[in-house]
């Protein structure tokens, strides 16, 4: 038996599943999970000595690749004076300021620990706000487990959304209004019919988790002017896509301007860390100077902020962003060559430094377009490259990521584990 496979069965003894986060566990591709014992730039190794390229960075913050020195220096620093105060320190404003600094639409910022609780806060921020309960969402937009976001489609536009998780109750379900993602038309008619009670509309604008699937600019623009129009608050939940697509996020990409932003992943440069920030008007009502309740222990925690604040000063670096997408772009157009190669139905995109892979004619433009791939075969693609030492995202339905660390050896020892991967699926 290997080290994974007895640590797997191990942990499922006392760990629901065996595993902290469920896409973590293989349900989707089958097989046994990794344990990681260790990382280095664009690789980490099992618990039995194997060596992988890793496309998947913590889901997105490794930018930089794992363990670079001069984060790994700066939490080192920090460490040595404490590791959680409950208190105030200057670290904090310093990431504000350069939060502020990157983001335009951002005038304040607030801390936090998790991509969820940045987005939980800032729905409760955009309703108190504007004194409305109801939300839109959109079909494959993950934004967290948060009970008011885990709600899917009802049967039509106007009927309640559903839960998709047990233990979401209908009567905070029903506050959700969710839509399709990329239909302007679907959105048109909805604030038609709810415009008045709609007090947040929250979008992923590069979504990651239906895999990558971009927005249009189309639709971003619609959403912009609806929600002036009806005064309602546009999130834009960049915890994926912020830092990641551009320095300025996927608002900078679109020159679209939001209300709110959650932030996640590269602020935390591999460290729990996010936050939610936009219009100071609207921040205002955030206690301790408004109404709208919001409190954390480890927000702004002193290791976290270090990390992350490190990471943000050296993503500035010239051309840092140009090499990202261009190394990314390389990967993405090599596994389409070796696919068409191979005969084998596929197809491939990127922004920045996040690709998706579908095993499809096209590229999807909604979440119904991304259940259409061949999910049979993307499993099969996967286990031949975790054979072959190269890590992609254990579902058919993630992002996955390059860093600054994935140089062209790394690109090509992974076009040449693809070719004869895609030679398997078509044999």
């Amino acid at each position: 038996m290997s080290k994974n496979q007895a640590l797997f069965e191990r942990a499922q003894r006392t760990i629901p599943g065996g595993v902290n986060s469920p896409v973590r566990a293989f349900r989707s591709v089958g097989g046994t999970p990794r344990f990681i014992e260790r990382a280095e730039g664009p690789y980490f190794w099992d618990a039995d000595g194997k060596r992988y390229i890793d496309y998947i960075g913590s889901w997105g913050p490794m930018i930089l690749g794992h363990v670079h020195p001069e984060v790994l220096d700066a939490v080192q620093r920090v460490l040595a004076h404490g590791f959680s105060f409950g208190a105030p320190t200057e670290a904090e404003i310093e990431i504000a300021e350069e939060i502020c600094k990157l983001v335009p639409s951002i005038e304040q910022v607030r801390m936090v620990s998790s991509g969820t609780e940045a987005t939980m806060s800032a729905l409760r921020l955009a309703r108190g706000f504007t004194g409305r309960s109801r939300i839109i969402k959109f079909e494959g937009c993950y934004h967290g487990h948060a009970d008011s976001l885990l709600v899917k489609a009802g049967s039509g536009l106007l009927t309640f959304g559903n839960p998709t998780s047990a233990g979401v109750p209908a009567d905070i379900a029903k506050h959700t209004t969710v839509l399709e993602y990329n239909n302007v038309e679907q959105l048109n008619e909805a604030f038609q019919a709810f415009g008045a009670e709609i007090a947040s509309v929250i979008v992923e604008p590069v979504a990651g988790n239906m895999n990558l699937v971009r927005a249009t600019p189309e639709f971003l623009n619609a959403l912009r002017d609806r929600c002036s129009e009806y005064g309602a608050v546009l999130i834009f939940d960049e915890v994926m896509c912020g830092f990641r697509v551009a320095l300025g996020g996927a608002q900078q990409v679109y020159g679209i301007k939001p209300d709110l932003t959650c932030l996640g992943k590269v602020i935390g440069g591999g460290m729990p860390a996010a936050a939610f920030g936009g219009r100071r008007d609207i921040m205002a009502h955030l206690a301790p100077l408004g109404g709208v309740y919001q409190a954390g222990t480890l927000s702004g925690n002193p290791i976290a902020v270090a990390a992350g604040l490190k990471t943000l000063q050296l993503i500035q670096r010239p051309g840092f962003y140009d090499d990202l997408a261009k190394q990314t772009r390389k990967l993405v157009d090599g596994l389409t060559a070796a696919a068409r190669e191979a005969k084998v139905p596929f197809s491939a995109d990127s922004i920045g430094g996040m690709f998706g892979l579908y095993f499809a004619e096209q590229v999807p433009a909604s979440f119904a377009q991304v259940t259409q791939g061949d999910t049979k075969r993307f499993n099969a693609f996967f286990h031949a490259m975790l054979d072959a030492g190269v890590y992609f995202a254990p579902s058919a339905f993630e992002a996955g990521f390059v860093s600054s660390a994935h140089d062209d050896d790394v690109i090509g020892a992974t076009l040449d584990a693809a070719r004869g991967a895609f030679a398997s699926l078509a044999a």
